[in-house]
């Protein structure tokens, strides 16, 4: 509020007996005479003046109040991490104390869904991880159905995906982390190298994020999709992106390879308890979600989904039809982003969340 401050009026208006109401914030009607009314003699300049002055008040008024509406209207989540498991049903996480005891600790404080569905039970991990940034693995270009790497002919020019709009965001920025990726999978990491695999990195598939044709020296994909060990630097120095999207490499995913030793799942586990911590620490401090999804199941349709921060119900186990379109609506509303036509329909996860975090 602006507070403006008078000169004594004139000798021949003090006769008049006027008073006036003293500046107080949020008070739209301060700076208005009150008192005897106007003489009849006044003339027409000082009138409008008096106008002014109430004018120039009820505006500072009415903008204080949009201030306190603004800062009401906030919002309650600033950052999305998304963490990418493999391949495995909700019934072999969810109550697997003996391969996976981390996970079932983190239960107590995050939300869960228990219809959670695989929307492509019969398709490889590749366009399910199309689908968790576009809602949709079907472009009027290509449609994705195979592991194959990202080339020219197995990419698409669609700008209609979730990082697209995060980028044209003013106040909004992105990261991907991949576990594994090295020098030789490329800057822009498209080629499988060791225990990076790109079909696990939907970005790349996108020619506005890796070009077109996809290339390995492409610049601002280099930029946005960096090894997983730059993470920690970014978390201790308060540069994380808006949005996040994490993912193991193929030992630590639970998805298994060459050279990866015991249960996939109690690797994964694993991995999870000493890479988490500092990751729910950090959101709890900064208005934070994080979603830990799988990507498909292995028998059945239905996969795990754990939300995870300040804001869920802790200890909650939701039975609402979701899928990975679900995910995607739920970033875009939480971020303040438009809805894509794909994800639509899609229910939200606000279900999982306490009230009023959804806008």
């Amino acid at each position: 509020m602006i507070i403006a401050h008078h000169m004594a009026p004139p000798p021949a208006e003090r006769n008049n007996r006027r008073q006036w109401m003293a500046a107080e914030p949020g008070n739209p009607s301060a700076h208005v005479r009150i008192g005897d009314e106007t003489p009849a003699r006044e003339d027409n300049g000082r009138v409008r003046r008096t106008s002014r002055l109430a004018s120039v008040a009820l505006v500072a008024g009415l903008a204080a109040v949009a201030t306190v509406a603004g800062a009401a209207a906030a919002p309650a989540v600033r950052h999305v991490f998304v963490i990418a498991m493999e391949n495995h049903d909700a019934r072999q996480i969810y109550g697997n104390g003996d391969e996976a005891p981390f996970i079932q600790s983190l239960l107590a404080d995050a939300a869960h869904a228990t219809n959670f569905v695989d929307e492509l039970p019969r398709l490889a991990s590749e366009p399910h991880y199309i689908w968790m940034e576009a809602g949709t693995n079907a472009f009027a270009d290509h449609t994705f159905t195979t592991d194959d790497r990202p080339s020219a002919s197995n990419s698409t020019a669609s700008r209609d995906h979730l990082v697209a709009q995060v980028a044209d965001a003013p106040d909004l920025d992105w990261k991907a982390y991949q576990e594994g990726q090295t020098r030789r999978a490329g800057a822009c990491p498209i080629s499988k190298h060791g225990r990076y695999h790109p079909k696990h990195n939907p970005f790349v598939f996108f020619q506005d994020v890796s070009g077109n044709p996809p290339s390995k020296d492409n610049a601002y994909c280099a930029e946005h999709i960096r090894p997983y060990s730059a993470l920690a630097a970014d978390l201790a120095a308060d540069t994380v992106a808006s949005y996040v999207f994490i993912t193991p490499d193929l030992c630590n995913d639970m998805h298994g390879a060459l050279g990866c030793l015991g249960s996939s799942v109690k690797r994964g586990d694993a991995w999870l308890k000493r890479e988490l911590p500092a990751l729910i620490a950090w959101a709890d401090a900064h208005q934070g979600a994080i979603f830990l999804t799988w990507d498909e199941g292995d028998d059945t349709q239905r996969v795990p989904f754990l939300a995870i921060g300040p804001r869920v119900k802790r200890g909650y186990a939701g039975d609402v039809r979701y899928d990975h379109g679900s995910m995607v609506k739920s970033v875009e509303e939480l971020l303040g982003l438009p809805v894509l036509p794909a994800v639509a329909g899609a229910n939200d996860l606000r279900d999982l969340f306490e009230p009023g975090t959804f806008p």
